[in-house]
């Protein structure tokens, strides 16, 4: 009788010695966390940059538009589809035009005005030759091959001293990643057969006819909104590869993003919410810190609208917050490095990523051949052909051949000066407008040498 309490303390001592070992195990378990699922996935509203890659004249709805996805279009951290990538659609609609419009652009010897054209694609078509149904919203971009407009590095203040290490290491940093962006809108370009000057000579001869056909140009760009989400599967990532996401980016980091709020110098307000999303995922020695779609979230800064006299717009803007999908929001520092801007448009940014408006030199040539023209009117036919095409182009060119009258030739030169003049010189300036969708390259902490100190905007002048 004695034997069984021993022998029940026993066999409890064993169960009691596995269960513990049991629980151990299922803590270490516990510990490691499993895989996480991460779905690759291009969501509803993203915009895919389109480029048409052969110029198109403009027929009928229903005539076909090709084209190629001009940036590379990142899921999280993978690359889902490749910068050259083709995409197909079509002519949707093709508008009219009102009664206004039509007189407006009479009086400028222009009988075609252009007519508002709306496109869609519907298919996209992956290097491998995967074809992936589309349903988007087609928008315009900047117009012209995709340009970036590149803040020049800040002088070291006071001559002779030596940049600490940090800023050293940031500036080298910056000037790499520019390097990359430049490769990268390099290669979009080789994605359009650009037209050469014979042709572009041609189609501005044309556009100068008074009856004219309307042409969309190789290289236009174009946003192609997502209306419904791409799906590209689903990848598994260990904790150790998601350990650095949402970590501040290191000095002199740089980000391709695309802009959320569309800004211009004449509406926004100091203090105004500003929004933009990354376009690409942003490693550090090979560990993501900021997936694709992390969002930057900054304000106005200062901002300045265009005025009389041809006083351009300025524009500068600061982002604070950034926050990862499905991560904490983390402070920040961060400016524009470069923004994207179109052949017609004219953009500058300062040391501090303040942009600017700008004014081509090429209005000095122009006004000044309008005043000659005007000023040395005479009885010879070919000086009132010159005064003519001052005022109105083919027409006024044709008049003044055919006309007699020196009076009417004069008159037509004096428009002329006078429209040049008042175009270039009293008329309103040129605001800085990013519209939604802009693409720009972020930079963070980059431009930062101890506490920042943010100049003022240069006083308004006619550039």
């Amino acid at each position: 009788m004695r034997t069984i309490p021993l022998v029940a303390i026993f066999i409890f001592f064993l169960a009691g010695s596995s269960f513990a070992q049991a629980e151990h195990e299922a803590a270490a378990e516990a510990g490691a966390k499993p895989p996480e699922i991460i779905e690759l996935q291009v969501p509803a509203g993203t915009p895919l940059p389109v480029v048409l890659d052969r110029e198109v004249r403009i027929k009928k709805v229903g005539q076909a538009i090709h084209a190629k996805i001009a940036e590379p279009v990142f899921a999280f951290d993978k690359l889902v589809v490749p910068a050259g990538s083709e995409v197909t659609g079509s002519v949707t609609r093709i508008g009219g035009v009102s009664a206004m419009k039509r007189t407006m652009a009479a009086l400028d010897s222009n009988f075609s005005p252009t007519r508002d054209i709306e496109i869609t694609f519907d298919q996209l078509v992956l290097p491998g030759g995967q074809q992936i149904p589309l349903h988007t919203h087609v928008a315009p971009a900047s117009q012209g091959v995709l340009q970036f407009a590149t803040a020049p590095e800040p002088k070291n203040e006071g001559k002779g001293k030596k940049q600490n290490a940090a800023v050293k290491l940031a500036s080298e940093k910056i000037s790499q990643k520019k390097q990359e962006i430049n490769k990268d809108w390099e290669t979009a370009k080789q994605q359009i057969a650009a037209p050469g000057k014979l042709h572009r000579l041609k189609r501005l001869a044309i556009s100068n006819l008074p009856i004219h056909p309307q042409y969309i140009d190789a290289g236009t760009r174009f946003n192609a909104e997502l209306l419904d989400p791409l799906n590209f599967g689903a990848e598994s990532l260990t904790s150790e590869k998601l350990l650095a996401v949402g970590t501040p980016p290191a000095a002199g980091s740089i980000v391709h993003a695309l802009l959320k709020t569309a800004l211009s110098s004449d509406t926004a307000q100091r203090g105004e919410a500003v929004e933009a999303a990354m376009t690409e995922p942003l490693f550090t020695d090979g560990q993501l810190v900021l997936p694709e779609g992390t969002l930057l979230k900054g304000s106005v800064l200062q901002v300045r609208p265009a005025r009389a006299f041809h006083r351009n717009g300025q524009l500068r803007i600061i982002f604070r917050d950034v926050v990862p999908p499905n991560s904490v929001e983390q402070k920040v520092e961060a400016s524009l490095e470069g923004v994207e801007a179109g052949n017609g448009q004219h953009l500058s940014l300062d040391s501090e990523g303040g942009a600017q408006a700008t004014t081509p030199k090429t209005r000095y040539l122009t006004t000044t051949i309008s005043i000659g023209v005007a000023a040395f009117a005479s009885d010879d036919t070919i000086n009132q052909m010159l005064e003519g095409a001052s005022g109105f182009n083919l027409i006024g060119l044709a008049i003044g051949a055919a006309s007699r009258s020196r009076a009417l030739a004069i008159c037509f030169g004096v428009y002329g000066a006078s429209k040049s003049v008042y175009n270039n010189y009293l008329s309103r300036g040129h605001d800085v407008v990013f519209p939604k969708d802009s693409a720009m390259a972020i930079g963070f902490g980059s431009r930062v040498a101890g506490s920042r100190k943010v100049p003022p905007l240069s006083q308004p002048s006619a550039k």
